[in-house]
């Protein structure tokens, strides 16, 4: 090979963009079932690769920790996070951001379910849960822990294990519906976008469980990016990200999460969420 091709080559290796030379990584909390997660991101990996032009990969977690670890550690550089595992991300990689929530996230919501031997019936007054075996889904559910567990203590004005002989934690929605139903667990909380688009597939039995009690809103799920993209990945990447994110218009892929579409979020909007975590102990 000549010295000039040499020095060509060598010159095109140095002014190669940095995106080719790293695959962008995203994962996301174990909300459901692992088959259902990894069909859904498998399928936004091909998205976003396609729209963004670099490599991407989905890399599935094992738990909601382990999900704001692998963030924390830079394994992933993109992640849908609940409100608080978001809080709890940026918190520990500062000037990591919040880009892209479903439309949903600004106004979710909780539900309690029952299982059909209790008393309890549908009301907008808050249910009296004194004495009942009760499940979380995941510690680091927003959804699924968190707000419930605040305006249960609220609402009761006694701690959570003043008010229940046993308290459970699932680990995700699909099983606190299954455990309810099948009675080991007399009341649950679940995210009621899984609850919803599970009844709509026939995956519940409604003779058997039941929803309760529907919380005020509040804001939940998000897309954040870790600090540092652009400098890997090229000027104005994260942008390039966000703009991707919100115009995610295919059908299947909005129906996968379950979202009608996507807006823009920003950390400042995770505040609340922020501050109930700290109010019922959940952060330093």
């Amino acid at each position: 090979m000549s010295l000039v091709k040499t020095v060509s080559l060598l010159l095109a290796c140095l002014v190669m963009p940095a995106a080719w030379a790293q695959t962008f990584t995203f994962t996301a909390i174990p909300d459901e079932n692992e088959s259902q997660l990894k069909t859904r991101f498998d399928k936004v990996a091909r998205y976003l690769e396609a729209e963004l032009g670099v490599e991407v990969a989905y890399v599935p977690v094992k738990s909601y920790a382990a999900a704001v670890t692998a963030f924390r550690n830079n394994q992933v550089q993109l992640a849908w996070f609940g409100g608080l595992s978001g809080v709890q991300a940026r918190r520990l990689v500062p000037g990591s951001n919040a880009i892209a929530q479903g439309y949903e996230d600004q106004y979710f919501k909780s539900y309690f379910i029952a299982h059909h031997s209790t008393p309890l019936v549908q009301s907008t007054n808050f249910p009296n849960l004194n004495g009942y075996t009760f499940t979380f889904g995941s510690k680091g559910s927003t959804s699924g822990r968190l707000m419930p567990q605040f305006y249960i203590e609220r609402n009761m004005g006694k701690k959570i294990e003043d008010i229940f002989p046993r308290t459970g934690f699932s680990g995700d929605h699909s099983r606190t519906i299954a455990q309810v139903e099948a009675g080991a667990y007399q009341v649950g909380a679940v995210n009621y976008k899984v609850w919803e688009s599970m009844v709509e597939k026939g995956e519940v039995d409604t003779n058997k469980v039941k929803v309760i009690w529907e919380s005020p809103a509040y804001p939940d799920y998000q897309w954040t990016v870790r600090a540092g993209v652009d400098q890997v990945y090229g000027a104005g990447f994260s942008d390039k990200l966000k703009s991707v994110l919100i115009n995610m218009k295919d059908p299947d892929l909005l129906a996968s999460f379950p979202r009608q579409s996507f807006v823009e979020a920003t950390n400042q909007a995770y505040e609340p969420i922020e501050s109930v975590a700290q109010t019922i102990g959940l952060l330093d």
